[in-house]
């Protein structure tokens, strides 16, 4: 399976919905909290264009956020992305 990073910040409802939904689907995740970390939040500004957590990355393509990943997995093109 493909590895999947999930950068979030504390108190952040979709970021708990994107771990929630990716929990329900078997994936394992790496969970990336940049709530303290200026640097790590301005590296993902610069590699995904958006402010906004929670990010999500498919191996090393940025896939955007929750509902972004909903979108894929309700399109069909979750799964296939996972497997690599």
């Amino acid at each position: 399976m493909t590895s999947v990073r999930v950068y979030t910040t504390r108190l952040c409802g979709y970021c708990v919905a994107a771990k929630r939904h990716l929990e329900r689907k078997g994936v394992r995740y790496e969970e990336i909290d940049v709530s303290d970390d200026p640097e790590k939040r301005m590296w993902l500004v610069e590699a995904t264009g958006r402010r906004t957590v929670p990010q999500i990355f498919i191996g090393e393509q940025a896939i955007g956020g929750y509902t972004d990943l909903v979108d894929l997995d309700k399109r069909g093109q979750l799964d296939p992305m996972l497997r690599g």
